[in-house]
């Protein structure tokens, strides 16, 4: 063995050596992690986080995947001849948006998920709000544009918003070595599909479960602010911070709701929210396992 190989060989222990006080500290804890965006439609991505996330498992970590789809759910609407809407990253769901979410979310998107974690040695399981009264929730009611409580308001038709989470289930499944595989749907009061936002069911399901950390994979670096000529990466904000840059507009569109589900989860005291970009190869494992980390931590 040549000098070179010795050094990339020991340069691979020493990433081994970083990681152990991260593998210990975080070793029988639920890790939430939400996937969606871009990093959702790219195969070999998918296969890298789904990697990822069967590596947290066997080191003793019990994740939580949580998924959107609103890629694929737009791309079937507009096949079908139907425009989507959103406001404020918000999906307008009339009953027929909503037969498209669930065909997608579940039919497709989460079995396809559980399906590449199974190949790569997990044992996932796939899951609706619906399940064994997982999420319950009730329609949002007219939704300001752009924030602005003075102008025309919106019905969002059904979405909704989480008022009761059961994590029995999660529990049962995850310390029987599985891994849960959650699409956004949950059932109404009268057992209606209601499409929920997938940032914030991760962010509700974090606070309930007391996880130790909320991850948010998505098809940015991380939050930024935007400003006249240009704008600036933020690695780290404070939940005023973020509420100031929202309500000027500097914060907009689907990044809000990222943002708010990591606000809910600090303020009921998750350990940690990360907004990160889930297109980089293994980007779970830099997050969780460096000392640096990469894209933005939100903290109180």
């Amino acid at each position: 063995m040549n000098s070179r190989q010795m050094n990339e060989l020991i340069a691979k222990a020493e990433v081994l050596v970083e990681a152990l006080p991260y593998m210990q500290a975080f070793s029988g804890k639920y890790f939430v992690v939400k996937y969606g965006g871009q990093a959702m439609v790219n195969e070999e991505i998918m296969e890298s986080v789904v990697v990822d996330i069967v590596l947290l498992k066997y080191i003793g970590i019990k994740p939580i995947l949580v998924h959107g789809g609103g890629k694929e759910v737009s791309e079937l609407m507009e096949r079908l001849g139907k425009k989507p809407r959103f406001v404020d990253g918000l999906r307008v769901t009339d009953d027929e948006t909503m037969e498209i979410v669930e065909m997608v979310l579940m039919g497709k998107v989460n079995q396809h998920i559980v399906s590449l974690l199974n190949r790569h040695g997990g044992h996932a399981v796939g899951l609706s709000g619906r399940d064994a009264g997982l999420f319950t929730a009730v329609r949002k009611g007219p939704q300001p544009v752009n924030g602005d409580q003075h102008g025309p308001k919106v019905d969002l038709g059904r979405v909704g918003e989480i008022r009761q989470v059961n994590p029995a289930l999660i529990h049962t499944i995850s310390s029987n070595g599985y891994i849960p595989v959650i699409s956004s749907i949950a059932a109404g009061p009268d057992g209606e599909a209601l499409n929920i936002n997938a940032d914030h069911v991760a962010g509700e399901l974090a606070a309930v479960l007391g996880a130790e950390k909320l991850i948010i994979l998505t098809d940015v670096e991380g939050v930024y602010r935007e400003k006249e000529g240009g704008r600036d990466f933020i690695s780290t904000i404070t939940e005023p911070e973020a509420r100031s840059l929202i309500a000027a507009g500097l914060i907009n569109g689907g990044m809000i709701p990222k943002v708010e589900a990591c606000l809910l989860a600090v303020a009921r005291g998750v350990n940690g929210a990360h907004i990160i970009d889930g297109r980089v190869s293994h980007s779970l494992l830099l997050e969780i396992f460096t000392d640096a980390g990469i894209g933005t931590m939100v903290t109180r």
